[in-house]
């Protein structure tokens, strides 16, 4: 099983011997170092292997009849024992037919050694190959637009009278006539609002809300008036509120907290039923999720488990009597319709209609179950499903668009079903929620410093650099640039300015339960460490590209975010993508890209084929791709031929030849290697554990809960500096990079913010210089992310993205992380505050470690259970 940072001088691997008579299944060699790639002389007498010997790949023999064993070579290439060695721990060698020489691969030859005198000779040889490759996908994105048109319409609900809608929308609740009204807010409350009900009378509103200092709330909303009351007498999480059929009682989950919004008022934990008009609740079930009333609110229909799988449950109002309607392996929601005779579901992204069937057995909840009449109705894909008050319509967006289907459509045995069944919608009603983008006012001047442009290598010292709202007019030295009298003045003599840092392989981390934080500790970290734009290549797809769209708004702070929303798996699970056709490939990628997406993530796809299809949809669609790596060299290799945006994560293998650089320089495949969890040995993460005192860096403790740093770093391992692979990985880095190919910076999410300098630095290890370092870190990222003529270098024109530090990092690549402001899009930040300075002065809002008594310890991500789409545990 695929483990980072397998220790090899331990057992990972050993040879065992099957007998094909008996089945006795025997160890041959397990042994310290481990045993790999056997291979027995022609005479039956020996075994050669490979094992570990301290930092050394040897080649073994072992005397078969004694077990002796002893060493021919240690000269070998790095084995693969410590990754994902799929296709092999190390190339295949071969004896002669006469038993006296071994022909093996090792540094780049192919050699042989006599078990005589144990001397090694070159055996040459020559190939010439010539190889087909596509165009890398590479597409220019807009970076800054004054408008934001608002792609990730979230919870969306009809009114019982078919003329409104309500939904969620860059943390905040809004409506809109159908079909063409303009969409306003509902209320004008300050904490975020989410999960909108409507009553059966479309008066009211229910819905949760979220504020970092208050905690959570269930409230009610006149829907023309605005009137609003709480339902809940105590702080809390609170999800899922649903109104009776009757209107008069509310049911709602109660659930504990995460690392992103804290964890205090997270006890008491349940589904709980309180008065529409308020007071004290009652709780009807200590587990469940997504809870609503049946339809004479007798009973209450919930999400569980049974038999492990998904399960479509209902209880009565005192929590027993509990029955299992349906299960599913891949089903993700579940929705019956008011009058009992329908349930609409999500599998694998679709929505599917069927007749809601009791039998007093719980029955299988599938796209591929024949036993029932079943429909899909979405062409792509369909989410946040509900029905028509009269369940004769399923509803339901697919980002801003609102589509409905009626049930006579969709079966031709229903009453009123025309003669032929109309297709499927491709194109619904547009939300068309339009937002203003945050951008700061007036003029800034940075004065004084030395300025890394990223123009080639241009050094300006004692330069300014001049801002008008969020771009830069002016950059030069000092005295060419000239600073108007109504201009702010920074004083940043002495200290050096570079363009902020791009991470194209970020993982942020998302709450996972729904609700965003008004102010997200993993956000700030990154923006307070100079990381100004993020992309995060494996995430939930509502909740990231809402809160990218918060971000633009101005209504979170933190770098520009960008994902590919969640990934394109191809192995098993509810989020699985199977793709066996264009068609299948084209689908996946529009519904990525109604949400926001320029880019996908394709992961594990196993089949070459089944990758091309998702280059082509992507080429057709004018979006990037960019591939797990997945620690496998062939398919890495096939992927750069592919014309791939680029490789995700480290190739395996270490050192490289003029076959991988020659042939990788000649197409426009870009490499993100992310040292920081390199493959083919221990990680470059560890290193930082081991050499620096994580546990004392203050703007780290400032950004990131103490529990997360005190767990990873105060009780350390060590290692030797060369049993740390990822500094041969990152020579093997430099190789690529000087033949051509664009290296770009990815942190992976593993310390959010401080990452980013760490790979950085460990750049510097693998031979480049603390410029082509920076570079990678800032223009090649943009330029990755089609980017570049907006953000990435410090010119006349470009977006307002910088990183101020104390000292020169081009002397120490280390002074990087001594950082006194950041700008993002203009907006200037002291670093180890988060306060904003420049144009305006204002205090941030606190994170809720700082507002929380006691330092609590974080749960898992996988713990919580409320996504529409499950996000998968894949980076």
């Amino acid at each position: 099983n695929f483990e980072y940072s397998k220790d090899p001088n331990g057992l990972i691997y050993a040879i065992r011997q099957l007998d094909l008579t008996t089945g006795k299944l025997t160890n041959l060699i397990a042994e310290q170092g481990g045993a790999a790639r056997p291979q027995i002389s022609p005479d039956g007498k020996l075994m050669a292997f490979v094992k570990r010997v301290r930092l050394k790949s040897a080649l073994y023999i072992q005397n078969i009849k004694t077990g002796e064993e002893w060493p021919l070579t240690e000269d070998l290439t790095h084995d693969q024992q410590e990754t994902w060695a799929v296709f092999g721990v190390y190339p295949n060698f071969a004896w002669t037919p006469d038993s006296k020489k071994i022909v093996f691969y090792a540094k780049g030859k192919i050699k042989q050694i006599d078990l005589n005198n144990l001397a090694v000779t070159d055996i040459p040889f020559e190939v010439n190959s010539q190889q087909t490759i596509q165009e890398a996908l590479h597409f220019e994105q807009k970076v800054f637009s004054p408008e934001i048109n608002v792609k990730m319409i979230r919870q969306l609900v009809t009114s019982p009278d078919g003329k409104l809608v309500v939904f969620n929308a860059a943390g905040y609740l809004y409506k809109k006539e159908l079909p063409n009204g303009v969409p306003e807010r509902l209320t004008n409350g300050l904490d975020f609002e989410f999960e909108p009900k409507f009553s059966p009378d479309g008066k009211f509103i229910v819905y949760t809300t979220w504020s970092d200092e208050f905690k959570g709330a269930i409230k009610k909303t006149d829907v023309k008036t605005g009137k609003t009351i709480s339902l809940t007498d105590e702080k809390g999480f609170y999800y899922s509120p649903s109104f009776s059929n009757k209107g008069d009682k509310v049911v709602f989950r109660k659930g504990g907290g995460n690392e992103t919004l804290g964890l205090t008022y997270g006890k008491n934990t349940g589904i709980f039923i309180v008065s529409s008009n308020g007071g004290a609740k009652t709780l009807i079930s200590e587990s469940g999720i997504k809870p609503i009333f049946n339809i004479d609110d007798t009973r209450i229909y919930f999400q569980g488990y049974d038999a492990g799988k998904k399960a479509f449950k209902s209880m009565d109002l005192n929590g027993g009597n509990e029955r299992t309607h349906y299960t599913s392996q891949y089903a993700n929601q579940f929705v019956p319709s008011q009058d009992g005779k329908w349930m609409a579901f999500t599998e694998l992204f679709n929505a599917y209609i069927t007749p809601m069937v009791t039998t007093g057995i719980p029955m299988d909840l599938s796209a591929s179950n024949k036993a029932i009449p079943l429909a899909r109705v979405t062409k792509d894909a369909g989410t946040y499903l509900h029905w028509s008050a009269d369940s004769k319509k399923l509803l339901w967006t697919l980002g801003e668009q609102y589509y409905n289907r009626e049930v006579k459509n969709t079966f031709n045995f229903v009453e009123g079903a025309p003669t032929v069944l109309p297709e499927i919608d491709t194109v619904g009603i547009a939300i068309g929620l339009k937002l203003k983008a945050d951008a700061p006012t007036g003029l800034l001047a940075l004065k004084g410093a030395r300025i890394i442009t990223m123009k080639g290598d241009e050094v300006i010292e004692e330069g300014t650099i001049l801002l008008e709202n969020n771009k830069i007019i002016a950059v030069g030295k000092t005295a060419d640039v000239i600073v108007p009298a109504d201009a702010k003045v920074v004083d940043v003599n002495g200290k050096t300015i570079m363009p902020g840092i791009v991470d194209v392989h970020a993982h942020l981390r998302t709450s996972p339960d729904g609700i965003s934080p008004q102010q997200d500790w993993s956000y700030l970290a990154n923006l307070s460490f100079g990381v100004t734009t993020s992309h995060d290549p494996s995430s939930n797809t509502e909740m990231v590209f809402s809160q990218s769209e918060m971000l633009k708004a101005g209504r979170m702070i933190g770098p520009r975010l960008y994902s590919t929303g969640s990934i394109l798996y191809g192995a098993d699970g509810d989020f699985k993508v199977v793709i066996n056709s264009l068609d299948d490939a084209l689908s996946h990628l529009k519904r990525l890209k109604a949400v926001g997406a320029f880019s996908v993530k394709s992961y594990n796809q196993p089949r070459r084929d089944q990758r091309q299809q998702i280059l082509e949809a992507a080429r057709q669609l004018k979006m990037e791709v960019v591939p797990e790596g997945g620690s496998t060299f062939f398919h890495n290799m096939n992927m750069v031929a592919d014309g791939h945006t680029g490789i995700e994560h480290s190739i395996p293998v270490a050192p490289v030849y003029k076959d991988v650089v020659n042939f990788w320089s000649n197409t426009k495949v870009a490499y993100t290697p992310t040292l920081i969890v390199a493959y083919g040995g221990q990680w470059g993460e560890n290193y930082w554990y081991d050499r620096t005192n994580v546990w004392e860096n203050e703007r780290l403790l400032n950004f990131t809960p103490r529990s997360i740093i005190d767990s990873r770093s105060r009780r350390r391992t060590t290692s030797e500096y060369g049993d740390y692979g990822h500094i041969e990985v990152a020579k093997a880095v430099k190789q690529i990079s000087d033949a051509g190919t664009k290296v770009n910076l990815g942190a992976h999410g593993q310390i959010q913010g401080l990452g980013a300098h760490w790979e950085l630095w460990m750049f510097v290890q693998g031979g480049a210089t603390p410029l082509q370092a920076i570079r990678n870190a800032t223009l090649n990222g943009a330029s990755y992310l089609g980017m570049d003529k907006e953000i990435g270098s410090l010119e006349v024109g470009k977006l307002g993205d910088l990183v101020i530090m104390d000292s020169n990092p081009l002397d120490d690549i280390r002074n990087s992380e001594k950082i006194k402001y950041v700008m993002v899009n203009g907006r200037l930040y002291d670093s180890m505050t988060m306060n904003e300075t420049g144009t305006r002065e204002k205090v941030r809002s606190k994170l809720w470690f700082e507002l929380d008594k006691g330092v609590a310890f974080s749960i898992p991500y996988k713990l919580s259970e409320t996504w529409t789409f499950t996000i998968p545990n894949c980076d």
